[in-house]
């Protein structure tokens, strides 16, 4: 098995495409209309745009559930997914230099350094560097 596809549930696709395109510098890979409202829509990592692909889902807009349990995990503070990088307090100053809000500022946890920042679409998202 690989993984090939994962899903961030979105509320607003073109935003959530904006932001993890120009913000976060993934590059488009797909986007193909499936209603009126909806796109299958993902993006890839620059160094690995072969590799596995984040669809920007709009669950919260059409499955009630999938909305409680995306604002849930956001009050709690808890990050949605984690994203794997070289050095987390470049990547915390470039990203606070384009004004993502960070609720876990870079910190050190035993073998690793983290730090989370709000995707603006609903969920946090945690910077991983490991030491």
């Amino acid at each position: 098995m690989k993984v090939k596809i994962i899903s961030i549930p979105v509320l607003d696709q073109e935003k959530a495409l904006q932001f993890y395109t120009q913000t976060l510098g993934f590059l488009k890979k797909t986007d193909l209309p499936i209603s009126e409202n909806s796109r299958w829509l993902t993006v890839v990592s620059k160094e690995e745009q072969d590799g596995p692909e984040i669809l920007l889902e709009p669950a919260p807009n059409h499955f009630e559930p999938s909305k409680i349990y995306q604002k849930a995990l956001f009050d709690a503070g808890i990050p949605y997914t984690q994203f794997n990088v070289d050095d987390v307090q470049a990547e915390y100053d470039r990203l606070a230099a384009c004004g993502v809000p960070f609720s876990i500022l870079p910190m050190e946890m035993g073998t690793v350094k983290i730090a989370v920042f709000n995707d603006t679409c609903g969920n946090n998202i945690q910077l991983v560097q490991m030491l």
